[in-house]
């Protein structure tokens, strides 16, 4: 619901990674509307961003899954509920209001009403690692970015990729095969963190000239009036270099912060949020914290920890988000109150009718 510039909703969920997406679907099984934020720009958190294609062995009755894969079988899951994701923007400030609810605001003005909070936002908010170059901020958003964008629109220009992730590797690997692009890609060491294939590949291209692989860091960038126009490299055999640049592309990983989470008032115990473990409710009543960002005795930072957490955080939120209202157990098996929530249709007992 909007009310003048404001949403109103039942949950904020801050986190979209695989917690996150697993807590909307909780809340959606309790008919509990949620808005999701998330700093990245795309669902999935650190797996989907730091190894969408490694893969992980310890989700329940999945032998393996890519954190990628992870992702799309959460968002196939959760779409029945369709949440609301609001990304590419950190939750700035929660506030308490008069009537027990609370105000977010975001980094992108958006404003939401909510009656419960949910904060699964991993060890923190991640927040693309920067250069620490002079003036080079000035640029972000017009010729520096921080994940890719359309290949289509660096045709023409000349393209610097600083980093050795995956990301990095793959961006690279794009803008090449697009056509019509400088590539050039650039880390400090001839070591790289991105799998062997996509080395593989870079390294193919390189040797037919098709992009190039420049070691050393950056030291300096230069401007043409507003635009950035080129970046002063010490490169690793020592020598000075400078590069005409277009587009720059800074891919170095993400770290985690906790940012304006460390200023709510919530009780912390080593940067974690210190929870309930009967509800997941943090030290403010509405407010809760599943996955990595939480601590309590015996925790474990594993994900299939924080989709039991949603679980329970979800039940102590009904109560808030429908005061007075019984919350029964039901299973997704035989209530078809929840068939109806799914759009599925499940077959008889003793198999399909034939």
């Amino acid at each position: 619901m909007m009310t003048g510039d404001v949403i109103e909703t039942d949950a904020v969920i801050i986190g979209a990674g695989p917690v996150g997406l697993f807590q909307a679907f909780q809340l959606g099984l309790l008919e509990i509307r949620a808005h999701v934020v998330d700093a990245l720009p795309h669902p999935g958190g650190q797996p989907a961003e730091l190894y969408p294609d490694k893969p992980i062995y310890d989700i329940p009755a999945v032998p393996a899954c890519t954190g990628q894969e992870l992702t799309d079988a959460l968002l196939k899951q959760v779409r029945p509920f369709e949440p609301t994701f609001h990304l590419g923007q950190t939750v700035s400030r929660v506030e308490r209001q008069g009537d027990d609810r609370f105000l977010v605001s975001t980094s992108q003005r958006t404003s939401l009403l909510t009656r419960t909070v949910f904060i699964a936002a991993g060890v923190g908010a991640f927040e693309p690692r920067r250069l620490k170059l002079e003036g080079l901020e000035t640029f972000e958003g017009s010729q520096l970015f921080f994940f890719p964008r359309l290949p289509e629109q660096e045709i023409g220009r000349r393209v610097l990729v600083v980093g050795d992730t995956d990301s990095a590797m793959q961006w690279a690997l794009s803008l090449v095969n697009q056509g019509g692009v400088d590539v050039t890609l650039m880390h400090r060491r001839d070591v790289f963190q991105s799998g062997t294939d996509l080395q593989t590949q870079m390294r193919a291209l390189c040797a037919q000239g098709r992009m190039r692989l420049l070691i050393g860091q950056a030291t300096a960038c230069e401007s043409d009036g507003e635009r950035l126009s080129a970046v002063s490299v010490l490169r690793a055999d020592g020598a000075a270099e400078r590069l005409d640049v277009d587009s720059m592309y800074v891919m170095q990983g993400l770290s985690p912060r906790l940012g304006a989470m460390a200023q709510w008032g919530l009780a912390l115990e080593r940067k974690q949020l210190v929870v309930d473990t009967a509800t997941f409710s943090t030290s403010e009543p509405g407010i809760f914290a599943v996955g990595d960002i939480n601590t309590y005795p015996g925790k474990r930072k594993l994900i299939v920890c924080g989709f039991h957490e949603c679980v329970l955080a979800a039940y102590a939120a009904a109560t808030r988000v429908f005061p007075g209202k019984a919350i029964h157990l039901e299973y997704t098996t035989s209530s078809s109150r929840l068939h109806r929530l799914l759009e599925v249709r499940p077959e008889p007992l003793g198999g399909p009718v034939p």
